[in-house]
């Protein structure tokens, strides 16, 4: 017998793989820095991880509550989600990045790590919310 899944659970599933998985990539993240004597803060890696994880929700509560009005779209929505993850990586990460004229592997990596997590935990949880069933609650 399949188990349902529930609409609660999937939103609860995506707080707490988004908010503890970020926390532990982090502490990840900042660990290889160290070890590596780089500078950890120096590339706006709290900003980063931060606006990555405040994106994601933003992105998911979208899709949350448009799930079911325009559910053929929410593939649509997603790509927008990820387009303006970039958009705030161009205006706000990319200057600071490139005032040098470079932007270093540390840099890049900085931004694009919190960025992949999120984005994966990001789609598992569309996936989840376009396999439940349209009457669920």
């Amino acid at each position: 017998m399949k188990k349902k899944t529930s609409t609660l659970k999937v939103v609860v599933n995506f707080f707490t793989q988004l908010i503890i998985g970020l926390l532990l990539v982090f502490c990840a993240h900042t660990y290889v820095l160290e070890t590596k004597n780089v500078p950890v803060y120096d590339a706006k890696i709290i900003l980063a991880y931060f606006a990555n994880g405040l994106l994601a929700i933003t992105i998911f509560l979208v899709l949350f509550f448009l799930r079911k009005k325009q559910r053929d779209q929410l593939g649509f929505l997603f790509m927008f989600g990820s387009f303006l993850k970039f958009g705030v990586f161009f205006i706000f990460f990319y200057p600071f990045y490139n005032a040098d004229n470079t932007m270093s592997r540390v840099e890049f990596m900085a931004f694009f790590i919190p960025y992949i997590y999120s984005l994966f935990i990001e789609t598992l949880a569309l996936i989840r919310l376009l396999n439940l069933p349209e009457k669920s609650e």
